[in-house]
C-alpha cells in the first residue's frame, strides 16, 4: 500500500544507489544505434549551482529519454583540473599552516595537489548524482588523468611540429597577484567611477606648440612609443611623421597616421603604448613603433623608466606621474568618467595588459575548417542566432595564448638547450635526442617550466574521453557525439576550440548539434550572485522539495533563447504535480487497477477508454517531437497537461462510475486501462522526474527498472474519440466557468439549451450524458431556447449553449456585482497606467519594481476581460 505522502529524501539516495550499482547508466547496448553526450567537465573545485543543475537536467532528460528508446546511450562524465582555481585553493590551505609552495618546491606541491583530490576533489560528481544524473560513471575521465594526458601532448607535439603552435611575444592579460596569464573568460569587466586625465606633450622643435592626448591610466605614459592621429583630420595632417618630446622621459616619439585614433573623440590625437594596451600594440605592429614593457610580473615600474619610478607599485606611480606632470604645467584638465576596469576574476586584482613571452596556437588556420562546418550544415547551434556569435568571433579570431605560468596542469613538453634552443617532444629522452643531434654532444636541457592553459585539454574532451589516440571500439562507435548542451558564455572558450581540434585531429565534426541553454536569474530577472544575495542554492532546493521538483521546474522554464526566472514558489508549485501524480497512483491502487499481461488497447471497448489511450499516444508523440527539436519547456508542459489535466482531471473523474460499475466487464476493462494508462505516464515522465516514476512504477509491480522500459508506442492515437471528448471536456468546463462566473449555487441543478446543435454533437452529448449532467449539475437538456431573458449564453466548438439563471440567482443583483468590480478594476488599471507612464518613476525604480507593476495591470485587464465576458454573458442572455 502506498503511503499517503510521497517523501522523496526516503526515496532518492535509496533508487540512485540502486541505479548504479546495477549498471543502469552503463553504454555498450549493442544492438543500439549509438546516442552520446559528452559532460561539461565541472571543475575539480566545483560545486553545484543552478547553471549545473539547468545543464545538466538537460542532457540527462535527453539521455534517459534516449536509452528508453533503444539507443545505446553514453554519457560521458568527468572534472576538469581547473589549473588557476585549484592552485589557488591547496596554496590556501598550506597557507593557513604557514607554507608557502616556493618553499616546498614543485614536485612536492604537484604531489599535494593530487592528495587533495582523492580527499577533496570531485564534491560536484557526488552532487550531480543527488540531482539524479545517470552518467557512465565506470567511464568517468579526469583532464589530468594518464590517458588524457598522453592525448595533450601528442596534441602539442604534432602542432608544434605542423607549425601551428609557436612561441611569440605579445600582450596577455596579466594578473600580477597569481603571476600567470589568463584567459578572457577569467577577466571580470566591472564598471567603476574614475578619472580621464589630459595631458599636453610637447611638440619638437615647435617651441610653445603641444598636441593633447588622454588617459585613464597616466603610469603607462612612460612607456609611450608614438601618438597616433586620424590619417583625414585636417588639424594635424602637417605634424604626421614629426615628434613629441615624451614628458618625464624626454624620449622622442612619433606622430603617426592610423585609422584606429577617432577624430570626434576627444582631442582626436591617441597616446600609442603597444606593451601595455591591446589596441596600442596593434597600431604599434602597424606602425612600427618600439614596444617598451615599463612593468615587472608584480606590476612594479622596472627599469624601462626614469631612475624616480623605478620599483613603484603602479598606482602609486600613478599619482606620482599626474602630481609631476602637473607641476610641469602638462596637465590640461582632469574628467570625471565611468569606465570599464578589468579584475581577475579570482586574485580580484586589476588585469594588466602585460608583454611577455608565451606559448601561441594559430588560431586562425584551426579555425578555417571549423567556421566551414557550421557554414554547411554539419553542426547547427539551437537556437541558430548563437551562429552569428560563433561566426564573429571566429572569423575574427587571434593568436590563442596557450601557456600558463603554474604549477599545476599540463607541463608544455619543450625542453631548452644552453643557448635557448626549443626542443619539443614527447617525453625528456626524445628531446635528449635531438638536442644530441643539434649540438653534436649531450647538453643539459631545462624543460619550460609553464603549463598548458586549462581550455586546451578540454578542447580535446569529445575523443580524448573516448580513448583517442588509441582507436578504441567507443571511439569508432560514439565519435562524433549527438549534441553538446552548454552555456553562451563559453561559445569561444570551449565550443570553439572543441571544433577545432576536433576537426584537425579526427577529420570529423566533435557534435552535431550545440544546444545553447539560456541563464538561470533569480524571480525579478536579476542575474544571480552573493553580493546581491540572490543566490538560490539548489541542493537546498532539493532538500526542501526534492530532485524531480526542481528538474521539472528547470525543464517547463526552459523555453529556447529566454531566460529563466526561478523563485522557490515555482519549485513548490511542481512539487504539487509530483503530489498530484502521487495521488493518482493511491486512487488506482485503492480501486485495484492492475497492469494485465493480456491488455491490448486495440479491445477496448468503452469510449472514455478508447480517448485517453488515443490521448496517451499523441502526448508521448507529442513529448517525442518536443525533446528531437530541443523544445524541453513545451515536452514537459506536454507531460504535464497530459498527467494532470486529462489523466487525473478528467479520466479519473470520468473512470469513477465505471469502476462501480454493476457489469463486472466494464470494471475490469476499466480497471487494466487506467493502470496501462498510468504506467506509461510514468516512463513518460521518467527522463523528467526519475526518481517518483521509479518508486510507483516498483510499487504498483513493474518489472525491474523503470529505466530500461520502452518509450509508449504512437500507434494508438484516435482522432476521433479526441474530438468527442475534447468537446465533453469543453462544455463541462464552459459551464462550470459559467456559473463560478455568475455565482450560481453549486447545489442547484440547472437545464442546458441547444437550440442549433448538430447531429454529431447531439450524439456526443447524449452518449455521455451521465458524465455531463453529474460533473456540470445539469437537470436534464433542450433542443429548444428557454423563455424569458435572465440567462447566460455560451458558445462551445460552434454550439451555443443557454442557462436560465432566474430560479437559481438574482440576475439583476449579479450584473449589478459585476458591473462594481470592472469599475474597480478599471480605476486600478489607470493608477498603474499613470505610474508607468510617470518618466521618473520608470526611470528611479529598479527593473524589477516597474516589472511587476506591469505584470499588476496585466493581471488586473486580464480579470476584467473575465468579469465582462460574465457580464455579456449574462447581458446575451
Amino acid at each position: 500500500m502506498l503511503d499517503k505522502t510521497y517523501q522523496p529524501k526516503d526515496v532518492e539516495q535509496r533508487l540512485y544507489e540502486s541505479w548504479e550499482q546495477g549498471g543502469l547508466f552503463k553504454a555498450g547496448r549493442v544492438d543500439g544505434d549509438p546516442f552520446t553526450i559528452v559532460i561539461p567537465p565541472p571543475n575539480v573545485t566545483g560545486s553545484l549551482h543552478m547553471g549545473h543543475a539547468l545543464n545538466n537536467t538537460l542532457q540527462d532528460i535527453l539521455m534517459r529519454w534516449q536509452r528508453m528508446k533503444g539507443r545505446d546511450a553514453l554519457w560521458q562524465p568527468g572534472m576538469d583540473h581547473a589549473g588557476i582555481a585549484t592552485q589557488m585553493v591547496v596554496e590556501r590551505m598550506l597557507a593557513a599552516d604557514g607554507i608557502d609552495r616556493r618553499d616546498m618546491g614543485r614536485e612536492t606541491f604537484v604531489d599535494k595537489v593530487w592528495e587533495w583530490k582523492a580527499e577533496s576533489g570531485g564534491m560536484i560528481t557526488r552532487q550531480l548524482r543527488r540531482l539524479g544524473a545517470s552518467c557512465d560513471w565506470s567511464r568517468e575521465r579526469f583532464t589530468m588523468d594518464e590517458g588524457l594526458s598522453t592525448a595533450v601532448t601528442k596534441v602539442f607535439v604534432e602542432l608544434y611540429r605542423d607549425k601551428l603552435i609557436y612561441r611569440d611575444k605579445r600582450l596577455v592579460n596579466w594578473d600580477p597577484k597569481l603571476l600567470t596569464a589568463i584567459s578572457d573568460l577569467e577577466v571580470e569587466s566591472t564598471e567603476q567611477k574614475g578619472h580621464m586625465w589630459h595631458f599636453r606633450y610637447p611638440i619638437e622643435g615647435r617651441d610653445g606648440q603641444f598636441i593633447t592626448v588622454a588617459t585613464t591610466r597616466p603610469e603607462t605614459m612612460l612607456g609611450d612609443t608614438g601618438v597616433a592621429v586620424h590619417p583625414e583630420d585636417e588639424r594635424y595632417r602637417d605634424l604626421i611623421g614629426t615628434n613629441v618630446v615624451l614628458p618625464l622621459v624626454g624620449r622622442l616619439i612619433p606622430i603617426v597616421a592610423d585609422e584606429y585614433a577617432d577624430p570626434e573623440q576627444g582631442s582626436g590625437a591617441v597616446k600609442i603604448t603597444p606593451a601595455h594596451d591591446f589596441n596600442d600594440f596593434e597600431v604599434g605592429k602597424r606602425c612600427d613603433l618600439e614596444m617598451i614593457n615599463i612593468l615587472d610580473a608584480h606590476a612594479h615600474l622596472n627599469e624601462n623608466v626614469p631612475q624616480a619610478y623605478q620599483g613603484m607599485e603602479r598606482f602609486a606611480a600613478r599619482e606620482k606621474v599626474i602630481a609631476d606632470l602637473d607641476a610641469l604645467g602638462l596637465l590640461e584638465r582632469v574628467e570625471e568618467i565611468t569606465h570599464t576596469v578589468p579584475f581577475g576574476d579570482r586574485s580580484g586584482v586589476v588585469i594588466e595588459p602585460w608583454l611577455t613571452d608565451q606559448w601561441y596556437a594559430d588560431a586562425e588556420t584551426l579555425a578555417r575548417p571549423a567556421i566551414e562546418a557550421v557554414e554547411d550544415g554539419r553542426v547547427e547551434f539551437v537556437p541558430k542566432n548563437w551562429e552569428n556569435t560563433y561566426f564573429e568571433w571566429m572569423r575574427n579570431i587571434r593568436p590563442w595564448c596557450i601557456s600558463r605560468q603554474l604549477w599545476w596542469g599540463h607541463q608544455i613538453p619543450a625542453w631548452y638547450g644552453p643557448d635557448g634552443e626549443v626542443f619539443v617532444a614527447y617525453d625528456e629522452a626524445e628531446a635528449q635526442t635531438a638536442a644530441t643531434a643539434h649540438y653534436g654532444k649531450t647538453v643539459e636541457l631545462t624543460r619550460d617550466s609553464d603549463v598548458l592553459d586549462t581550455w586546451f585539454s578540454s578542447a580535446l574532451w569529445p575523443f580524448s574521453t573516448l580513448g583517442w589516440p588509441d582507436e578504441t571500439p567507443e571511439l569508432a562507435k560514439h565519435y562524433p557525439t549527438d549534441v553538446l548542451i552548454t552555456g553562451f558564455d563559453i561559445i569561444f572558450f570551449w565550443v570553439a576550440r572543441m571544433m577545432m581540434f576536433g576537426m584537425h585531429f579526427m577529420k570529423e565534426v566533435p557534435f552535431h548539434k550545440v544546444y545553447i541553454h539560456a541563464l538561470v536569474r533569480d524571480e525579478n530577472g536579476q542575474k544571480m550572485s552573493k553580493s546581491k544575495g540572490n543566490v538560490i542554492d539548489p541542493l537546498e532546493l532539493i532538500d526542501e522539495y526534492g530532485a524531480d521538483a526542481l528538474r521539472f521546474t528547470l525543464a517547463a522554464m526552459a523555453a529556447q533563447g529566454r531566460d529563466i526566472k526561478l523563485s522557490e514558489q515555482r519549485v513548490a508549485g511542481y512539487r504539487n504535480f509530483t503530489t498530484k501524480i502521487w495521488n493518482a497512483a493511491r486512487f488506482c491502487e485503492m480501486n485495484e487497477c492492475v497492469v494485465t499481461p493480456d491488455f491490448d488497447p486495440a479491445n477496448l471497448q468503452q469510449p472514455v477508454n478508447r480517448w485517453i489511450v488515443g490521448a496517451l499516444s499523441d502526448a508521448a508523440a507529442g513529448i517525442d517531437r518536443d525533446l528531437s527539436a530541443y523544445r524541453f519547456n513545451d515536452a514537459a508542459n506536454g507531460i504535464y497537461r497530459f498527467t494532470w489535466n486529462l489523466f487525473c482531471d478528467w479520466y479519473l473523474e470520468f473512470a469513477k462510475p465505471l469502476l462501480r460499475a454493476d457489469d463486472a466487464n466494464i470494471v475490469s476493462e476499466t480497471r487494466a486501462t487506467a493502470a496501462w494508462v498510468l504506467q506509461r505516464i510514468l516512463t513518460m515522465l521518467h527522463p523528467f522526474a526519475p526518481y517518483i516514476s521509479e518508486e510507483l512504477f516498483q510499487k504498483m509491480g513493474g518489472e525491474g527498472s523503470i529505466s530500461t522500459s520502452s518509450w509508449p508506442a504512437q500507434d494508438q492515437s484516435n482522432p476521433e474519440a479526441a474530438r468527442e471528448f475534447g468537446f465533453i471536456i469543453d462544455l463541462i468546463s464552459e459551464i462550470r466557468s459559467l456559473r463560478a462566473e455568475s455565482n450560481v449555487p453549486a447545489k442547484a441543478q440547472l437545464t442546458a439549451h441547444f437550440p442549433d446543435l448538430d447531429a454529431t454533437r447531439r450524439g456526443w452529448i447524449d452518449g455521455n450524458w451521465d458524465l455531463v449532467s453529474r460533473l456540470a449539475r445539469l437537470s436534464g437538456l433542450s433542443d429548444e431556447m428557454p423563455g424569458g431573458n435572465d440567462a447566460a449564453e455560451v458558445v462551445v466548438d460552434g454550439a451555443r449553449v443557454v442557462l436560465p439563471l432566474a430560479d437559481a440567482i438574482d440576475v439583476d443583483a449579479e450584473k449589478a456585482r459585476l458591473t462594481k468590480e470592472i469599475g474597480k478594476l478599471d480605476t486600478e488599471i489607470d493608477r498603474i497606467t499613470k505610474k508607468l507612464g510617470n518618466e521618473k518613476f520608470v526611470s528611479r525604480a529598479p527593473e524589477h519594481v516597474v516589472a511587476q507593476e506591469r505584470d499588476r495591470r496585466t493581471d488586473a485587464e486580464a480579470a476584467k476581460v473575465k468579469l465582462q465576458d460574465a457580464l455579456d454573458r449574462l447581458t446575451a442572455g
